[in-house]
């Protein structure tokens, strides 16, 4: 089988991210990276990637910095299948013409509205609908994870309808110094907030509103559930379908992660790149039913939650794995991605490249 050529536009949260994980895919190659910054970001992918200038003017710009340029954006995506756009918000979509132009798949992150490509994706969602498309958008971070929990209730025959409560990060870490929010919260200026409205362009049929804030912190999301159920049920059942889905992992109060803070202790304990999680962490033990309502609450690391369907959505647009089931087995395993972090359940391979699994 022939490999997919990848290039990535924009070397920042996303994007290297995307770069180092596609490095692992035994069925695709990195082409190259393409920026237009000159300082530690992108030389820090010196030597790593062949680097282009998405921009004219960042050609001279990033020369003059010493930054070795392998040719512009027009060179890379010339060489390349898929092109990955994850520079920043509202930037993508003027890129469209140019990606269109050299006749490339176009995979864009959240931050681009469902009208630019006329489809979102969540790997384990709507796989099958983005086959052989020209192009996709991957939602946001807070979107993916409503998907993959609401979605393993409803396919679990259990959610009726759901009402969250979303505590976002006021910024990105590295950031941080540049104007991050202190001793307040803000809320979002609109109910729903978006990421509801923002699912239904994936499951449609979900009864879903979202309330959001910014609070005064830079690691991760924290999302609060009332759901009412379509029935009667256990917590042995809601858990039970969490469970069941992947991509989401448990953790414990019990176990001392008792905070945003201490899991992202965990993922660097556990080797994690970056301290990164892509698994939406679900509290088990705070998972409370009763009669036909559930509550519940999880963390959403957003630097890294979309990378494995951004990989999912490569398969996806070039038709190289037939099913999500497909896809999804090959990048779970290449990244490690666990059901539940301290106990039993963790991975069916270790991380890593896997030339020899099955992509049937």
């Amino acid at each position: 089988m022939s490999r997919t050529r990848i290039a990535v536009n924009g070397y920042g949260v996303i994007g290297k991210r995307v770069a180092d994980a596609v490095l692992l895919q035994p069925d695709m190659d990195l082409v190259g990276i393409a920026d237009v910054a000159t300082d530690w970001r992108i030389k820090a992918a010196i030597g790593r990637f062949a680097v282009y200038a998405s921009t004219d003017e960042a050609d001279a710009a990033m020369r003059t910095a010493g930054v070795p340029v392998a040719g512009t954006l027009d060179d890379l995506l010339a060489q390349v299948d898929v092109v990955v756009d994850t520079t920043p918000k509202h930037v993508a979509a003027g890129n469209l013409a140019r990606y269109q132009a050299a006749a490339v798949k176009v995979v864009f992150q959240g931050g681009e509205s469902h009208e630019t490509t006329g489809h979102s994706f969540v790997a384990q969602a709507n796989y099958e609908s983005a086959l052989g498309r020209d192009m996709t958008r991957v939602v946001s971070c807070n979107t993916t994870s409503i998907v993959r929990v609401l979605g393993a209730l409803q396919d679990a025959g259990l959610l009726a309808r759901a009402r969250g409560v979303l505590i976002r990060r006021a910024t990105d870490p590295w950031e941080s110094h540049l104007g991050g929010i202190m001793n307040t919260m803000v809320p979002e200026p609109k109910i729903p907030s978006h990421q509801g409205p923002d699912t239904k362009t994936v499951r449609p049929e979900l009864d879903v509103v979202t309330i959001a804030a910014k609070g005064a912190h830079t690691q991760t999301h924290n999302h609060y559930w009332s759901i009412q159920l379509t029935r009667t049920a256990s917590r042995e059942d809601v858990i039970g379908a969490l469970r069941a889905a992947p991509r989401i992992a448990f953790i414990r109060m019990a176990d001392g992660l008792v905070a945003l803070n201490s899991t992202i202790e965990l993922m660097k304990d556990l080797g994690r790149p970056r301290g990164d999680m892509w698994e939406v962490a679900v509290w088990e033990d705070l998972v409370t039913v009763v009669g036909d309502e559930a509550y519940l609450t999880y963390q959403v690391y957003n630097e890294a939650i979309v990378v494995p369907e951004t990989i999912d959505a490569i398969r996806a647009l070039t038709e190289t794995a037939p099913t999500a089931a497909a896809s999804m087995a090959i990048t779970d395993a290449t990244l490690g991605i666990r059901q539940d972090f301290l106990a039993g359940g963790q991975r069916a391979h270790p991380p890593g490249r896997t030339d020899d699994l099955d992509r049937s």
